[in-house]
């Protein structure tokens, strides 16, 4: 009885072992993430304005969904003949000011979702700090309205983060959330690729993933989405942002991965 023991007792610690072991080699810094800005020597309206351009177009990942219009509204155009966002945040319903809309639709998507598009955007401050979300503001409101975003929006660092009178409450917790068609649906994958004949045409089907892809490229393209662009998606290179190893947890990456594995 006791050489049984002994044998569950090594293959438990085997695949403890296994699994840490994946937990460290995981790569996950290696994803493009998002520049810190450091406001406490104070700053201009164009420099806010150009730190949150870089974040819009590049790491912030905005462009995945708002640059196409097919997804999301188009921010830097005209929309609905509405004009750029700069100038049609004002319009939005709820009586809120532009610079109060835009905090609202980066930190709670979901309160006012735009007439014919889906509740896909995440809550920016998973990804983002305060003063990114106000840099992206500033430069939002740039886009043909008139700059608002003053120090008094941005708080001391080690301070709570300020929140116009929108409704929302402190910023959330990160998910501990570990069901992969929840996390799927959670980070807005779903929006690009289709489960289970559903789902955004925009990036490769997840389904029947795990007979084209082993986990390791998998894994890859997640961390890496623009490493290796698969076949007949060329044009849809760096759509996909490179955010994902900082949002999710070594644990979550793994889950996903061996759903999509086994998704034959």
């Amino acid at each position: 009885m006791w050489r049984t023991n002994l044998k569950v007792a090594f293959v438990g610690l085997l695949v403890i072992g296994f699994y840490t072991s994946i937990a460290h080699i995981i790569p996950q810094l290696r994803s493009e993430v998002p520049i810190e800005l450091d406001l406490s020597a104070g700053f201009t309206a164009d420099a806010l304005v150009s730190a949150g351009q870089e974040l819009f177009e590049g790491a912030g990942g905005c462009t995945a969904c708002h640059g196409l219009g097919t997804r999301a509204p188009s921010l830097l155009a005209d929309y609905a003949g509405e004009g750029s966002i700069g100038n049609r945040c004002g319009l939005r319903p709820g009586g809120l000011d532009c610079k109060a809309y835009l905090y609202q639709s980066l930190t709670e998507p979901e309160a006012v979702v735009v007439a014919g598009f889906s509740p896909i955007m995440p809550d920016a401050r998973r990804q983002l700090s305060v003063e990114q979300i106000w840099a992206l503001v500033a430069f939002l409101q740039s886009q043909g309205g008139e700059v608002t975003v003053t120090a008094d929006d941005i708080p001391a660092q080690g301070s709570a983060p300020a929140t116009p009178a929108t409704g929302g409450g402190q910023p959330p917790t990160f998910s501990q959330e570990s069901d992969p068609r929840q996390l799927l649906n959670d980070n807005a994958c779903l929006g690009c690729h289709v489960l289970d004949g559903t789902g955004g045409p925009i990036g490769p089907s997840f389904d029947g993933i795990g007979q084209r892809l082993d986990a390791a490229a998998i894994r890859k393209a997640i961390l890496e989405p623009n490493a290796d662009v698969s076949s007949g998606y060329e044009q849809m290179a760096g759509v996909m942002p490179a955010t994902f190893g900082t949002q999710l947890s070594a644990q979550q990456l793994e889950i996903i991965v061996m759903f999509l594995v086994e998704n034959q």
